[in-house]
């Protein structure tokens, strides 16, 4: 309507957690989807009245969920009538992209009532798959959503055949640099992760959502133990992200004139300042010029908040995606912050405490800092999400309070709008067959489920500066002092043999 007041406001949000839920009593995905919009619109204070009114409604891609149009089936159960639905890509970003773009339809007036919904229910289907169980999930109507995001994969060939190929082993090469670029110590790095993630599991202690509301010590988290195993180092179980988990999140995005219409009072609503989103010039790791540096995180999270019209330190909370302990050190390295900034870096306890994984934890993220911000009005607080290696970024800027004057008119671009373009660097050259004396880039250990080493994998340069990719070999005599002592910097020799790379340290 001409001359309504289309500021996008947050009016309701809702989390579920399945912690206990045996296989047999699970719940199937569109059920707790069903779940969570219900309780957003009661957390609205209108129920069936505000689902009826929406004319958008959009689902976060769900992993190894087969529906090929998951929102329309939702609109269904809850009976909405949308104009539009829509499914996303997939990456941890994605979230935020999808709840700016919906702020943007609202602004220009496409949209006056839209539910943004996710979920992940890989602890039912793994635990499913090891029991030789087979789901018959409903898919609901086959039927065509606009798509938002790209599915593209995270790993280049290269990167596969050294198994660089999950983030639990890719992130503990970033976490490696990023620590012998600071000039850590192995055991000061150790510290200071466990220093880190302790704070964060003590959030997740008190929020009744998170999939281990346990507060735990540093030296609990990063020491090896039987019920803390080392994954890939340097990080054990307790530094990974949680995979699985039966988990699911709703958001109601509004414009201030519908939201009035309905009645929804004034002290509910969470404004939606802006949102932004930037993806790194290189997308595959090991192509990257550095990886101690994220240049995209930076510009993503900077753009948002000016076109807030604001500034990071008037952020009163804050929510960086921390599927492991990097992600978070780089923001702040990214961002000019203190680690134990008193702010905190996380409304949830983080996605190894939290849970929230399979693209949906943004989402969980900002329901709970809806409720941290409608407590005291005027309070600000930053959103971060991040895809697939530091490779898509994401950020968003919420408020108990309007936008300010000075923001910018348009705060919500798209995704490939949404940052500055990053000055090219240059790329590293690889040497997919490399050969003769060479140094350590970055590097990491993996190990199998008994906490022995596994794997030696290393990110190196010959002395020309080209890159290669290579194994070590695989005594566990080496790979253990491997992991004793500093490896970046360290200097071998590099052969190729059997059609891969291996270095092995002097």
């Amino acid at each position: 309507m001409p001359g309504e007041d289309r500021t996008p406001v947050l009016v309701g949000v809702a989390q579920l957690t399945l912690r206990d839920a045996s296989i047999e009593r699970a719940l199937e995905p569109i059920a707790m989807l069903e779940q969570v919009a219900r309780d957003a619109a009661e957390d609205a204070g209108l129920g069936e009245r505000l689902l009826h009114s929406l004319d958008s409604v959009a689902i976060v891609n769900v992993l190894g969920w087969r529906a090929t149009n998951p929102a329309a089936f939702l609109a269904e159960r809850i009976g909405a009538q949308p104009k539009r639905t829509i499914l996303t890509g997939t990456g941890g970003e994605i979230p935020l992209v999808l709840l700016g773009h919906m702020a943007s339809e609202i602004e220009a007036g496409r949209s006056r009532a839209a539910l943004v919904a996710g979920c992940n229910t890989l602890r039912t289907a793994l635990r499913a798959r090891r029991a030789g169980r087979r789901f018959g999930w409903a898919t609901g109507p086959e039927s065509s959503p606009f798509a938002l995001g790209v599915h593209k994969a995270g790993s280049s060939e290269l990167e596969n055949l050294y198994g660089l190929s999950t983030p639990p082993v890719v992130y503990p090469i970033f976490e490696n640099a990023l620590r012998a670029r600071r000039g850590l110590s192995l055991e000061a790095h150790r510290l200071g992760m466990g220093r880190l993630m302790s704070r964060m599991s003590a959030v997740a202690a008190k929020n009744p959502h998170a999939w281990f509301p346990v507060a735990r010590d540093p030296e609990e988290l990063t020491k090896p133990s039987p019920q803390n195993r080392m994954i890939a180092f340097p990080y054990p179980k307790y530094l990974n992200a949680v995979i699985e988990t039966d988990q699911a999140a709703c958001a109601l995005v509004l414009s201030a004139a519908h939201a009035r219409e309905l009645g929804i009072a004034e002290n509910l609503w969470v404004h939606l300042w802006a949102a932004a989103a930037a993806t790194e010039d290189i997308w595959f790791p090991t192509q990257r010029a550095s990886f101690a540096e994220c240049s995209a995180l930076r510009r993503a999270a900077t753009e948002a908040l000016a076109r807030a019209g604001t500034a990071l330190g008037e952020m009163d909370a804050m929510d960086f995606y921390s599927c492991f302990p990097v992600a978070v050190e780089m923001a702040c390295e990214m961002l000019g912050l203190s680690e134990d900034d008193p702010r905190g870096f996380t409304v949830t306890g983080g996605l190894p405490y939290a849970g929230g994984p399979g693209n949906n934890y943004t989402l969980h993220a900002v329901a709970a800092m809806v409720e941290r911000l409608r407590e005291v009005p005027g309070r600000r607080g930053l959103v971060t999400g991040n895809g697939w290696y530091l490779t898509k970024h994401s950020a968003c800027v919420l408020a108990s309070a309007p936008r300010p004057q000075a923001a910018a008119k348009a705060a919500f671009a798209p995704p490939d709008e949404a940052a500055p373009t990053a000055p090219k660097v240059r790329q590293p050259e690889l040497a997919e067959a490399a050969s003769g004396p060479a140094a350590v880039e970055t590097y990491t250990v993996t190990y199998d489920r008994e906490g022995a080493p596994e794997r030696g994998i290393v990110v190196g340069r010959l002395l020309d500066g080209r890159r290669f990719l290579a194994h070590t070999p695989g005594e566990r005599a080496l790979l253990e002092d491997f992991a004793a002592h500093e490896g970046v910097g360290r200097k071998g020799a590099v052969s190729h043999e059997n059609g891969k790379n291996l270095f092995t340290p002097a």
